[in-house]
């Protein structure tokens, strides 16, 4: 009988392996992971430079399918020897990137250590941290999935490379390999791309900015590429790679490559590279869609980066319809030749841009933009953000959150919820649409900024309307009611509700300032399209894309995919397209009419007549137009928008004349054919009578018991001023008030004699009729977009 070992006698130990077994695992594990190195390290092959970048294109198609271009081909690189690289490019890369490089084995245990983990952690992974792993990287360009079996083979490949190869040979490889930006792939090609040189005539600063790029081109290079991320413009990247560069130079100092002398030379001047030049291919507006497109791909995809991209073998579906990016350009290459002449007028027709975008309201797909004259000289994309302020083109989302979110009681704190708020009517609310207005904050005491100064609040062509609907005061583009709207809703308020209409927050001003209700902000006019376009899909917010799908060897990689809010009701949307309607049909913007259907849409003329707007919609389509005047040279100091008086032969240039005129034109030839479809009737609003802007309240009926009407002023201002006032050293571009050193004097707007104001207005925005005032802009009454503004009081002023 066998004796069987009682479970409760042995207990924990019986799953505890003996000594000599675990030992023999050890080793067996050992052991296989030794076999299992030795066959990889066996197995991998050494990078070899000149099969590292085979030449791709990328092609991209019109949303019809046919070829929009064919970019790359041919990859900007030619391999150079050792030899031929300067020392001070090897040095700036040692001291910046391994300053190791010299002596150590190629790889970094603990970098890898830390790539692994976070890949097993789900984390994002990190590249190499070694130039000899940069250098695989680099080379292994076939497979750049972030993957362990990757990152595993990559280690390997670079310890026999740092085992196999001496350092000069990795050091040239790495150089060679090395993407810059700009399509340059090697020092080489870097050297000519940025600078029009060999690489062995490159100095000591000019190693250290190309060294600069390394740590990413798009944030790095002067240009900027604020098309793939709004933080790479070329102020920021300026601002970063000097900086990067300067602690290059401090690095290669300090590790013994350059001398005090050197140093000093070096470091003088910072090395400002040539502009980007466009292939010829990417003239008039094929490279500004290319740029669109390529931007967008890059920044809603998960893996391809710009990096990436440009190495080639991708198929980019846009959305960009062939005949209506020819029917925009179209439009507006005949406003430009039949009015705008620099030999003519060479100090008020230079330096005139227009830019444009029209999008499907009800899907957002871009169908077509109008980046500027030419994107092989004119590199900025127009159609993007370009710090143009919209103007009295933003007041349509003032008014929906008028409707919305409604105006605060003023007896109650700022911080008021929907139960003590009162939702505005268009056509039974009236605001006092006086010129030259005290704005009030929202409990009836004077607004004043940190100073102590007033606002008061001007009208184009110093117009007064007494107490107005805010209808009418849309149709005439009256300021004054909307400067008030807007304090009494507050300004928050009004900014999210601009944000869920489609505007992005980084267009958006900050600051609690009454000019913010009238367009001192700059959105694109992509995105102005689009907003507005929500009003036109009935308040189903939808962003704008231009990438369908994207393929790659055959595989879709990307795919767009819709994504639809409900930002406003319909009720709320189809009282905003009613009030717009009449603005074109009855206001400023009637040169806008399209023969045979209804069109919503709202001009927009900014402070100082330096940009004007127009931003229109019918079911279908949804389209921005603006114009300014602004240097194309960044490197100029000194550059900053310009007046349009006199610009294309009008005494001021509004949104009712020529981006209404493109507009229309491209609007007519866009829709022909396509059934006039109608705007939905307007729903009933939740809303009541508001009457604002310090008139009396209506007497009651006689069947009412009179009562002392209560004042709305309080006995103290209140305790917080607003936490952000406008910049008065932005005058020229943001913000163009004038200060009056008579304090109490009705002073500002009108008869200022500078550019009172800081709203849009505009003489076609904020008259009654579309031509403007014989006396605009004599008098110093351009407003912002709607003209207007000025400080009353204040011992700054």
């Amino acid at each position: 009988m066998i004796d069987y070992p009682r479970h409760d006698k042995y207990g924990w130990r019986r799953w505890v392996p003996s000594w000599k077994l675990a030992t023999g695992l050890c080793l067996a594990f050992l052991g296989s992971l030794m076999t299992a190195g030795t066959i990889a390290y066996a197995m991998v092959g050494i990078p070899e430079q000149d099969k590292a970048a085979a030449a791709q294109n990328n092609v991209y198609y019109y949303d019809d399918g046919s070829q929009l271009a064919a970019t790359g081909g041919e990859v900007n690189r030619q391999i150079i020897s050792i030899d031929s690289i300067p020392a001070d490019m090897q040095n700036a890369v040692i001291s910046a990137e391994n300053k190791t490089f010299l002596n150590d084995k190629g790889i970094d245990p603990m970098g890898i250590g830390r790539a692994l983990f976070n890949m097993a952690m789900g984390e994002q992974t990190q590249g190499g941290s070694t130039i000899t792993q940069q250098y695989v990287k680099n080379a292994r360009l076939g497979d750049q999935s972030q993957t362990l079996s990757r990152k595993f083979k990559e280690l390997f490949i670079s310890m026999k490379v740092g085992t196999e190869m001496e350092k000069p040979e990795i050091m040239e490889g790495y150089l060679n390999t090395s993407y810059y930006g700009r399509g340059a792939y090697g020092i080489q090609a870097a050297a000519r791309t940025y600078y029009s040189k060999d690489a062995k005539n490159l100095t000591a600063s000019e190693c250290a900015f190309l060294a600069s790029l390394l740590k990413g081109a798009t944030y790095y290079d002067p240009a900027g590429a604020a098309d793939i991320d709004p933080k790479a413009n070329a102020r920021d990247n300026t601002e970063r790679a000097t900086k990067r560069w300067k602690w290059i130079l401090g690095e290669m100092r300090n590790d013994g490559h350059l001398d005090a002398a050197e140093h000093a030379e070096a470091i003088k001047k910072f090395p400002m590279p040539l502009k980007p030049k466009k292939d010829a291919q990417l003239g008039g507006q094929t490279g500004y869609l290319v740029d669109l497109a390529k931007a967008y791909f890059i920044s809603n995809n998960d893996g391809v980066t710009a990096e990436e991209l440009a190495k080639g073998g991708y198929e980019i579906h846009t959305t960009f319809n062939k005949a209506k990016v020819k029917q925009l350009e179209d439009a507006v290459k005949k406003v430009r030749k039949e009015n705008i002449d620099p030999k003519k007028r060479p100090e008020k027709d230079t330096h005139v841009q227009f830019g444009g975008a029209s999008v499907e309201p009800k899907s957002g797909k871009i169908v077509a933009i109008y980046g500027g004259e030419d994107a092989t000289k004119h590199f900025t994309n127009n159609a993007n953000q370009t710090g143009a302020q919209v103007g009295s083109t933003f007041k349509p989302f003032v008014l929906a959150a008028a409707m919305e979110t409604g105006v605060r009681d003023p007896s109650l704190g700022p911080d008021q919820g929907p139960d003590s708020r009162t939702r505005v009517d268009p056509d039974k609310s009236k605001y006092n649409g006086a010129n030259k207005l005290k704005i009030k904050n929202y409990d009836g005491t004077t607004w004043e900024n940190e100073k102590g100064e007033q606002w008061l609040q001007t009208n184009d062509g110093g117009e007064s309307y007494k107490d107005i609907t805010l209808r009418d005061a849309m149709v005439h583009s009256a300021n004054s009611p909307f400067a008030q709207l807007g304090m009494d809703i507050g300004i928050e308020n009004v900014r999210t509700t601009a944000i869920r209409a489609g505007l992005l927050k980084d267009s958006l001003v900050d600051g609690e300032v009454p000019s913010f209700s009238l367009g001192i902000s700059d959105p694109s006019a992509i995105r102005m399209a689009g907003a507005y376009g929500t009003f036109a899909a009935e308040g189903k917010q939808s962003d704008p894309y231009s990438v369908t799908k994207v393929e790659k060897g055959g595989e879709v990689i990307y795919e767009h995919e819709a994504a639809t809010k409900q930002a406003f009701s319909s009720a709320i949307a189809s009282n905003v397209t009613d009030v717009l309607v009449d603005v074109v049909e009855d206001g400023t913007g009637s040169n806008a009419k399209l023969p045979g259907r209804k069109v919503a849409g709202k001009t927009g003329t900014t402070d100082g007549n330096k940009s004007a707007w127009f931003v229109g919609y019918t079911p279908q389509l949804s389209t921005a137009i603006d114009m300014y005047r602004l240097d194309d040279d960044e490197g100029n100091k000194d550059r900053k928008f310009l007046e349009m008086f006199g610009t294309g032969g009008q005494e001021k240039i509004h949104g009712a004349s020529f981006p209404s005129e493109i507009f229309k034109d491209y609007m007519t030839a866009a829709l022909k054919g396509e059934e006039a479809v109608p705007f939905p009737e307007p729903e009933p609003l939740d809303a009541e009578a508001v009457i604002g802007g310090g008139l009396p309240t209506p007497a009651p009926t006689p069947s009412d018991t009179p009562s002392p009407t209560p004042s709305q002023t309080p006995s103290q201002t209140p305790s917080q001023t607003p936490s952000q006032s406008p910049d008065p050293s932005q005058s020229c571009d943001r913000f163009d008030w004038t200060c009056d050193p008579t304090a109490g004097q009705d002073v500002g707007g009108a008869n200022s004699g500078t550019d009172a104001g800081t709203t849009d207005g505009g003489a076609t925005d904020g008259g009654a009729t579309n031509s403007p005032s014989p006396s605009a802009g004599a008098n110093g009454t351009q407003g912002n977009g709607n003209d207007g503004g000025g400080w009353l009081g204040g011992a700054d002023s």
